[in-house]
């Protein structure tokens, strides 16, 4: 006997064809399904899990209404669009979402046609579905182009910016849909979302002016030129009822706020605004993880969920020398240890304590960047800029103006939002702003938009930043002190995942010299090479010395903690000391730790040392996991191990 399927519609529907031949009456029972096998997969999965599920009904209806093989939808961010991948001909591979050769966790243009971006950031669908308008505009092409926002997006700066422009054109159609779920990662901040809660409260906007159009036009033979000449007062009249319309004085029609989770009523919606011309904002209020159990109650409105811990059977290497050409990727099991994220927050809070000048600042990230603490304990000394880092960095070279020391707290790829500011505001200020970069280096599932492989590239250009990344928890701490003793911008970085504890660092005595500016440690001696690593990458250095000293080759390993300023002296004395040394690091080798290293030896001249830079490839990475990545772009203590094996002949396997 067959067992009835718990998801008979969705099991009907393998795109948006299919779902146009569901009666209306269906589609919300269709909606409860989705918000089943999202919930199911997500568990197992990991994944942004509150964002869609709020937009199940809203996902529904515009794929009942629209064609997006033609049409185009933008996703802003992308993470809301886990029902849109079930219903565009992609469930049967949603298992594999943010895994090695699977789905993204975003939306993605080389994963499906029905994506018309790979949109991992904020702020920019505006920006986008109104470029793709104009271009269809002057292209006498005639399609939709839709951009979902969710109302922490909207207050961006570029987001403003692309509402300007639109509200100022006459002949481009765009529907922006704002996703108001008073939710972002965390909950909203702002004048913007106090005058959405104001919207939320007040009577219905549409309705009251229809009402009052329908009065004055009601009235006996003046009624309608009446109305023709009173658009203004009625303007007045309506904006008693609802308060400031922020989106008609832009020039954007505004319709609603609509239910969102009300299948009739965004139909209607819909198919209405959809016969307008021009440019056009429907408001939809939506609940952020709608049908998660408990989400009501949590900080972040079940914002992501963590992948379910699969069954791992442990088998040990064998240390049988084959060779290179066909070793079989082994990914060496990392220590559990603490998050690098709990060490940050532990060294901030102990700054925080004993210095009242301390200020932690976040774009929307309290949980992701350690700061949930932190804002428990000092609320005065807290600040959630939202999702604008441009904002966040300006604000923070405000605040060291008046003589207080900020901590940004932003990720690597995030800060690159506020590039600018960190020049103009902090740099030539020489203001003594600390930024916190987590999630530096390759970040695993959250694929190319996320891979924080640039700020060394991005920020030691900057004449009188501090760059430096600490091996482990300990040096974390080490280098926070050190950084509010310095008089200027000061860069941290550190990756996703977990800090290795002192007794995972294989070969390294716990002998801790302190940390000072510009100074590298040796860890580890040997005569055979070295290798000098960036950050976290010490753990893999060591490793591979490990694996090497069991095979006869013994190398030097460097922990080399700055990048700005560089241990100039201590570079040429080691590459002058060894026949070969290669520098590694978790970031690109396009102008990262590697490449200050060789203009270090290009400006001293001729040394003893073939120099080899091993860092992140000049490529873009799609999601897989943190370990397969490594794999991957050959930044394993076996790669690195390899590259000592032809001078001593010998075959390395883990």
């Amino acid at each position: 006997m067959n067992q009835q399927s718990q998801t008979p519609l969705f099991d009907l529907v393998n795109n948006p064809v299919d779902l146009k031949k569901l009666p209306r009456e269906q589609l919300a029972d269709l909606c409860a399904e989705l918000r089943k096998v999202i919930m199911d997969t997500v568990s197992v999965t990991g994944g942004h899990l509150g964002s869609g599920m709020g937009v199940v009904e809203l996902t529904v209806a515009l794929h009942y209404l629209y064609d997006f093989t033609d049409d185009r939808l933008v996703w802003d961010v992308g993470h809301q669009c886990y029902p849109h991948k079930l219903l565009t001909e992609r469930k049967d591979r949603f298992h594999t979402l943010r895994q090695k050769d699977g789905l993204s966790g975003f939306s993605n243009k080389w994963e499906s046609e029905y994506d018309a971006y790979l949109m991992g950031h904020a702020g920019t669908a505006a920006s986008a579905a109104l470029g793709i308008a104009m271009g269809d505009r002057m292209q006498g092409r005639k399609r939709e182009s839709v951009a979902v926002v969710g109302d922490a997006a909207m207050g961006c700066g570029v987001a403003f910016e692309a509402l300007n422009h639109a509200g100022s054109l006459e002949n481009d159609k765009l529907l922006v849909i704002l996703n108001d779920n008073r939710w972002s990662i965390a909950k909203t901040v702002g004048a913007l979302s106090r005058h959405l809660n104001k919207l939320r409260g007040g009577t219905f906007y549409n309705r009251a002016k229809e009402s009052i159009h329908h009065l004055i036009q009601s009235i006996p033979v003046v009624g309608k030129p009446l109305d023709a000449r009173l658009g203004d007062a009625v303007d007045m009249v309506k904006n008693m009822v609802v308060p400031g319309h922020l989106f008609e004085e832009l020039g954007f029609r505004y319709f609603g706020p609509v239910d969102g989770h009300n299948m009739t009523e965004m139909l209607e919606a819909l198919e209405n605004v959809k016969k307008l011309d021009g440019v056009t904002l429907l408001h939809v209020l939506t609940e952020k993880g709608k049908g998660v159990p408990g989400s009501e109650d949590r900080y972040d409105r079940a914002h992501a969920a963590k992948p379910g811990k699969p069954k791992v059977v442990k088998k040990e290497p064998e240390l049988v020398p084959v060779e290179p050409a066909v070793l079989q990727p082994i990914v060496p099991e990392r220590p559990k240890g603490r998050a690098w994220t709990a060490w940050f927050s532990d060294s901030i809070e102990k700054l925080a304590e004993t210095d009242d000048k301390i200020i932690a600042i976040t774009a929307a990230m309290p949980d992701g960047t350690g700061l949930m603490d932190f804002r428990e304990r000092f609320p005065e000394r807290f600040v959630d800029a939202g999702i604008a880092e441009q904002h966040a960095v300006a604000m923070a070279s405000g605040m060291a103006t008046s003589g207080m020391r900020p901590v940004c707290a932003i990720y690597s790829s995030f800060l690159q939002r506020g590039y600018d500011q960190v020049f103009q505001e902090v740099i030539l200020q020489r203001l003594p702003v600390v930024f916190a970069m987590d999630r530096a280096g390759l970040v695993g599932e959250d694929g190319a938009t996320h891979n924080g492989l640039y700020d060394l590239s991005y920020l030691r250009c900057f004449p009188g930043i501090v760059l430096m990344s600490p091996m482990d928890g300990p040096e974390l701490h080490e280098m926070m002190k050190l950084a509010r003793s310095l008089d200027g911008p000061v860069g941290i970085r550190y990756p996703r995942g977990n800090a290795p504890e002192a007794h995972d660092l294989v070969g390294f005595d716990g002998k801790r010299q302190p940390v000072a500016l510009g100074k590298a440690q040796v860890l580890r001696e040997g005569a055979d090479g070295a290798v000098i690593a960036y950050g976290h990458m010490v753990q893999t250095a060591l490793e591979a010395a490990d694996l090497l000293a069991k095979h006869g080759v013994n190398i030097e390993v460097v922990n080399a903690r700055f990048c700005k300023p560089l241990d100039n002296q201590f570079i040429i004395e080691l590459c002058n000391r060894h026949d070969r040394v290669v520098t590694l690091e978790d970031h690109t080798q396009i102008g990262g730790f590697g490449s200050t290293v060789l203009e270090c030896v290009a400006q001293h001249g001729e040394v003893r040392a073939n120099v080899q830079v091993m860092g992140v490839p000049d490529d873009i990475f799609e999601h897989m996991s943190r370990a397969q990545i490594i794999e991957h772009v050959g930044l394993t203590p076996r790669h690195v191990a390899q590259r000592f094996r032809v001078a001593k002949d010998v075959a390395v396997n883990t």
